[in-house]
């Protein structure tokens, strides 16, 4: 009886630990997705801001960004992106709408619009939005940095609550 008991008990102590495990893994994950949003908010505000440092201190040394052509290393994107900190140049911002991070805690994907203003040959002004992709690797002192990035041109118009997203303040993040 008394091992029967202690069974039971046990049994109803792993289930206990199961359903904390599982809640404390989906509130780990949830505080990973909150990391990589800051951590994107940061990067798009250091385009913003003209902080090329920032910028780079964000690009994993062996990234891969893709616009019309691919820029291998840390070195050719900050080459590549060199006109966007460039006083007269184009300006770009953009901002996290969805997160996803892997269980294994150590990659993520941030998804969310762009919007790239610059000026024509004739001097008209340009408006172009669309949507980005960014990988992102958490290191091993735990900063997240970008390994991958692409964007592409919006099939169509995007929705009010989208364009409201670049339109408004970075929020909580932007420090």
């Amino acid at each position: 009886m008394q091992r029967a008991t202690g069974v039971r008990i046990l049994a109803g102590l792993s289930l206990v630990f199961a359903a904390a495990t599982g809640t404390a893994a989906d509130a780990d994950n949830e505080a990973l997705k909150k990391a990589v949003a800051c951590a994107e908010i940061a990067f798009a505000l250091s385009v913003e801001n003209g902080d090329s440092a920032v910028f780079a201190a964000s690009v994993h040394p062996d990234a891969r960004f893709v616009g019309n052509g691919v820029s291998r290393g840390r070195a050719e994107v900050v080459e590549a992106w060199a006109p966007f900190f460039a006083p007269d140049g184009p300006r770009l911002t953009w901002r996290p709408m969805i997160v996803e991070v892997l269980e294994s805690g150590d990659l993520a994907l941030s998804r969310g619009p762009y919007r790239l203003e610059a000026t024509a040959e004739d001097g008209s002004p340009i408006e172009q939005w669309g949507t980005f992709n960014s990988t992102w690797q958490r290191q091993a002192d735990g900063r997240w940095q970008v390994i991958f990035d692409a964007g592409s041109p919006a099939a169509g118009e995007l929705p009010d609550e989208v364009r409201k997203l670049i339109l408004e303040p970075a929020g909580a993040c932007a420090k």
